[in-house]
């Protein structure tokens, strides 16, 4: 049986990006992004649902996002969904979804609505490295040298 796993989400950056690196230097950007649906209850009042989610971009994409991404941006990201486990210090068994994104695009005005930034020129929709599926197995190879997608390339 076929599998799939692909997730695009548009949402607003719930707090500043924090880079960090992996042990091969291998930069790694985490955000939060919260996404929200707006719908319409049995009796006629707008309602909103947020959904809160946490995302990971590595590479040099990870340092493009670093510079340019800040708590409020609007950002569309593509990328598959993955499921951290782990063993607490109390002994329980814990559990976390994460996007690991694949590419990304900034939207809004740049450094206007939807951020706090510095003007910026807007830079192109970015493709990341591959997320590791494994963490010490993981060296990053650089750009593929593909030119990034343009905004063409969105399948909405």
């Amino acid at each position: 049986m076929a599998n799939y796993n692909r997730i695009i989400l548009i949402g607003n950056l719930t707090r500043d990006p924090q880079l960090s690196y992996l042990p091969n230097q291998t930069a790694a950007v985490d955000f939060g992004l919260a996404v929200n649906h707006r719908y319409r209850d049995a009796q006629g009042n707008n309602k909103d649902d947020v959904c809160y989610v946490d995302c990971r971009v590595y590479g040099k994409p990870a340092e493009t996002a670093n510079q340019y991404l800040a708590k409020g941006k609007q950002v569309l990201v593509e990328g598959r969904l993955v499921q951290s486990r782990w063993e607490a210090k109390d002994g329980t068994k814990q559990s976390k979804h994460r996007v690991h994104v694949e590419k990304f695009q900034f939207l809004g005005a740049p450094g206007g609505a939807g951020g706090q930034g510095p003007s910026r020129q807007r830079p192109p929709m970015r493709q990341g490295a591959p997320a590791p599926s494994n963490m010490e197995d993981y060296s990053q190879q650089g750009d593929e040298g593909e030119p990034p997608p343009t905004g063409e390339d969105i399948p909405f």
